[in-house]
């Protein structure tokens, strides 16, 4: 398969008045056609904002300080924003964790979707109109034709949340990029957002990036999984296989700390301390703290991504296995 989007060495940084953070660091990884890459991490890690920077959409005063994002063979993060608009909703779709921070509470959802849909593509307001009520009726709408003419307030959360995929895909984008799309909403509604998710990168052949802390939703979901501490990617490939033999230990901390069916386990696992800000990332490997198996290099020496067992892993522990 050949990559989609391919991010190279991406640093992301916000100044301040006591100097500049660093917020994603030497961040790499690729998406291929019809993939869903799966990003985990704890709240603070940077999934968002690597998803924010692919977008065009960093909140200032962030900023892009390095590195290259590359999508359908062009660079793009060096492009104006005017450019970017283009390409933003044409090619790169979004779906954000509220919908209401989406939609406009003033149209209905049938002028969002006709506008967004006239905008990118050379349809008349009545094709587009049509489009938009079968953009609602394949995400799962009842009775779109009715219910287009509806504002987004008479929708109930995960309804909104239809809405809004059908948003991102009004204009057929080659990539979505999904930040946290399942969170607010309860587990039965998760369940059919999910499964509506892989059914339409099943029909439409489309990527989809995958934000989320939830590891049951990438097992789920993904294809591959990218997990994310303190701004850097620490283990990236297959997500069965790093679900069923995680390698870095912040992984393995992530595993078993999630509930499972077993009857004998009296208590979850938990990684000892938190997330360290971005003032305060520790020299070394930044898990450091936290890991049981710290070594006095991991302290001193940051440890790179590395290919082991057909994945990569930023881990001291592993370099005497790289394949």
């Amino acid at each position: 398969m050949s990559a989609l989007l391919e991010v190279k060495n991406l640093n992301v940084e916000f100044p301040t008045r006591r100097g500049v953070l660093t917020a994603l660091n030497d961040v790499s990884f690729s998406i291929n056609n019809g993939e869903v890459l799966g990003v985990v991490g704890e709240s603070g890690a940077g999934k968002s904002l690597t998803g924010s920077s692919i977008i065009g959409l960093l909140d200032p005063p962030g900023r892009i300080a390095g590195g290259e994002i590359h999508f359908n063979g062009r660079r793009i993060d060096n492009l104006s924003e005017a450019r970017m608009r283009r390409i933003r909703g044409r090619e790169i779709g979004a779906i954000f964790q509220d919908p209401l921070t989406s939609l406009n509470p003033l149209y209905t959802v049938g002028q969002q979707l006709t506008e967004t849909i006239q905008t990118h593509l050379d349809f008349t307001h009545k094709q587009a109109r049509e489009r938009a009520i079968e953009l609602l009726e394949s995400t799962g709408i009842p009775a779109a034709r009715e219910r287009i003419d509806h504002y987004p307030h008479q929708f109930s959360g995960g309804m909104r949340q239809r809405v809004v995929i059908a948003l991102a895909l009004a204009a057929e984008p080659k990539l979505i990029v999904a930040d946290e799309p399942t969170t607010a909403l309860d587990v039965s509604i998760q369940a059919q957002i999910i499964d509506l998710l892989k059914n339409l990168c099943k029909v439409h052949g489309t990527s989809v990036m995958l934000i989320t802390h939830d590891m049951g939703v990438i097992a789920e979901t993904a294809d591959r999984v990218a997990v994310m501490y303190a701004g850097r990617i620490i283990e990236i490939g297959p997500v069965q296989d790093v679900i069923q033999r995680p390698l870095h230990p912040y992984t393995t901390g992530l595993m078993r700390s999630i509930p499972g069916l077993e009857p004998d386990v009296k208590r979850l696992e938990q990684i000892p301390g938190s997330m360290p800000r971005l003032n305060a990332i520790p020299k070394g490997c930044a898990f450091n703290p936290r890991c049981k198996h710290v070594m006095e290099r991991c302290q001193v020496e940051r440890p790179e991504l590395m290919e082991v067992a057909g994945r990569q892993v930023a881990c001291w522990l592993h370099e005497g296995e790289l394949l």
